[in-house]
């Protein structure tokens, strides 16, 4: 519920009222406001209507209930609100603003297992297809469409731009509220001290260590792969301890967007 009605405050105290589309059915609700006054909110939930028999059919009944709940309330929400906008006609302060609490809302949503309807139905979908694409990454394509007609609608490019910042800051809200910042680095290093190395990783660093058998393609000899995950302050100590250790030894260090296991993420942690 509260997540909800701060969804509703990005909607009607900032977004909506500059008439700053950001996308989804939301956005096409804003558009359509903006040309007839018929109430946002109300339009929301008669678009959903038909993308809400889809996600019973396709999601489930268990999303469909938890999704028509956040649907009506946060329709009525945008309603109730409507008259206090806006909060400041500056469009930049605006788009900001109302972007932020629009993914962190939305986020919410989506970590309780729930959507707002419309757009993230749509979205849900899609990442049964594609699973490799961010959750906020669908959004901003999906958006993009949007904020597009909007700028067409409403013949005011700037009014598109700001819209356009607006889509970029929510998907990115979105994913950091959905995903977080475990802030870690995956190691791949070959060395031919690769135990001394390892030892050092797991009594200094306090970090586990994993072999991997490899094989060099041009020299045909096996060697031991270690694969080490860690927070990313630890890097400095870990490439010191390497270098002391082996001077020639090969090092790949990459970023890992999430970890779930001992001194990472619990496995419970929900992934959208």
């Amino acid at each position: 519920t509260v997540s909800c009605f701060i969804y509703a405050v990005g909607i009607s105290l900032f977004l909506d009222p500059n008439r700053l589309a950001p996308g989804g059915v939301t956005g096409i609700a804003i558009i359509i406001n903006n040309i007839t006054d018929f109430p946002t909110g109300t339009l929301v939930l008669i678009i959903n209507i038909p993308i809400m028999v889809i996600a019973v059919l396709k999601l489930g009944f268990k999303l469909f209930v938890s999704s028509i709940y956040a649907l009506i309330i946060s329709s009525f929400a945008i309603n109730l609100l409507a008259p206090y906008g806006p909060v400041t006609d500056d469009l930049l302060l605006a788009s900001i603003t109302g972007a932020v609490l629009v993914g962190v809302s939305i986020g919410l949503i989506f970590r309780a297992g729930a959507t707002t309807g419309g757009a993230d139905i749509i979205v849900k979908l899609l990442r049964l297809r594609f699973k490799h694409i961010k959750t906020g990454r669908i959004f901003m394509i999906s958006d993009g469409i949007v904020v597009a007609i909007s700028g067409f609608v409403f013949k005011n490019i700037n009014v598109a731009l700001y819209a356009g910042i607006s889509v970029l800051i929510q998907s990115f809200v979105l994913d950091l509220v959905l995903y977080g910042t475990d802030g870690a680095r995956l190691l791949y290093i070959i060395s031919d001290n690769e135990n001394d190395i390892a030892e050092r990783f797991m009594k200094e660093l306090d970090v586990g260590v994993t072999y991997l058998q490899g094989r060099g393609a041009y020299t045909s000899k096996n060697k031991k792969v270690m694969l080490c995950a860690m927070r990313k302050q630890l890097l400095p100590r870990a490439r010191g301890i390497v270098l002391q250790h082996d001077e020639n030894a090969f090092m790949i260090v990459t970023s890992a967007n999430q970890v779930f296991g001992e001194g990472f993420r619990r496995h419970d942690s929900i992934d959208l």
